[in-house]
């Protein structure tokens, strides 16, 4: 849904008006299925939407990126999801969004889509600029069901999304050139499922896998462009300190608007 909101108005002369408007672009999240299934259940889901899950590249120019991540629960089981979007290539702050409740999902793995998404989707459900890329903070296909957390949040968004996460769910990968940039393959039982990719000279590098609409290629393009001189890109570095109440926004932080005449 788009919708044209119009809080200048003003009369430049007896018989013209001069509007000034900018364009609100709503999140969208399909609801492509419950949360409250047995194990089971969500490993069939996790079958069926694999299929679903696109693969080749629909990201040409993004003008707004976002990250998404997740907090830890604390000790009665609250956690916090975050989302962040950033104009490109600026990297400045647009919007950031979070939604707190209580993890009732017990960690199992392969499943952790099913525990983190609710929060995670509640937060994007509040923004107001719809972003062109997300990165998440976690697996995409790189799963044993080809669906993890960044493809699962992928399907309900319809956004392009990349996983970038910090370890290893499934696959293997031969050592990886120490600059920045280098990457080798990650594979799985001989299928490509994704790569391993240094953004920092000698720092440990990041697991990277297609989310949902963009290719491999495309996904280790981006996330190399979104690194501002740390391990992690800055659009999920910024979304774990929003998780964590830790994120202090810089002086040009807009909140909530984002001038589409601008692209």
């Amino acid at each position: 849904m788009v919708r044209i909101h119009a809080p200048y108005i003003s009369a430049t002369s007896k018989f013209v008006i001069k509007v000034e408007c900018f364009i609100i672009q709503d999140m969208r999240v399909h609801a492509l299925h419950g949360w409250e299934v047995s194990v089971a259940r969500a490993r069939e889901l996790q079958l069926s939407l694999a299929k679903k899950v696109v693969t080749e590249n629909e990201v040409i120019n993004p003008c707004l990126v976002a990250g998404i991540d997740i907090s830890s629960p604390d000790a009665q089981g609250v956690a916090s999801g975050a989302v962040v979007v950033l104009r490109y290539p600026e990297m400045s702050i647009v919007e950031v969004e979070v939604a707190q409740g209580k993890i009732t999902l017990p960690y199992i793995p392969g499943l952790l889509s099913f525990r983190e998404s609710p929060l995670i989707l509640a937060a994007c459900e509040k923004l107001c600029n719809v972003p062109d890329l997300v990165l998440i903070d976690g697996q995409g296909i790189a799963h044993p069901r080809r669906v993890g957390l960044a493809s699962h949040v992928g399907l309900f968004l319809d956004l392009p999304t990349i996983g970038c996460a910090k370890s290893i769910l499934c696959g293997r990968h031969r050592p990886v050139g120490e600059e920045a940039g280098s990457h080798a393959e990650l594979l799985d039982n001989g299928e490509l499922i994704g790569a391993a990719l240094r953004t920092k000279s000698r720092v440990r590098p990041v697991y990277v896998s297609v989310g949902h609409r963009i290719d491999l290629a495309s996904a280790l393009q981006w996330v190399i462009k979104c690194c501002r001189g740390y391990r992690l890109p800055e659009a999920t570095r910024l979304a774990h300190l929003a998780a964590a109440g830790r994120l202090v926004c810089e002086p040009d932080y807009h909140w909530r608007r984002f001038d589409y005449g601008d692209r």
